[in-house]
């Protein structure tokens, strides 16, 4: 499933979320990732539904919780693991940004 409601959702978005986990109560597995704890939520969705979704996650769940600074950011601070993307003209960039560090180094 590709990552969705990055941003706040909306009444469709929330009721859409609502009935999947629903549907999926104590019939399916479903796996849910977010940086963001479940008792905050409601500060993305309508309170009443998503009340009504961590009910229903968090019952039988076993949660994971991981901390730590995120490797994808890590790596983008430090010029590693992100392409410079060609100009717009077509010319090709001018090389990895000052400082910036090999993956493979030698």
């Amino acid at each position: 499933m590709p990552p969705t409601l990055l941003l706040p959702a909306g009444a469709d978005e929330a009721e859409a979320l609502y009935r999947l986990v629903d549907a999926a109560y104590e019939k399916r597995s479903l796996i849910l990732t977010s940086n963001l704890h479940p008792a905050r939520f409601d500060t993305i969705f309508p309170k009443g539904l998503a009340t009504a979704a961590v009910d229903r996650l968090l019952h039988h769940a076993h949660v994971i919780i991981t901390e730590g600074r995120s490797h994808r950011l890590t790596e983008a601070v430090e010029g590693r693991g992100v392409a410079p993307l060609p100009a717009i003209d077509g010319t090709e960039p001018a090389g990895p940004p000052a400082g910036a560090r090999s993956r493979n180094p030698g």
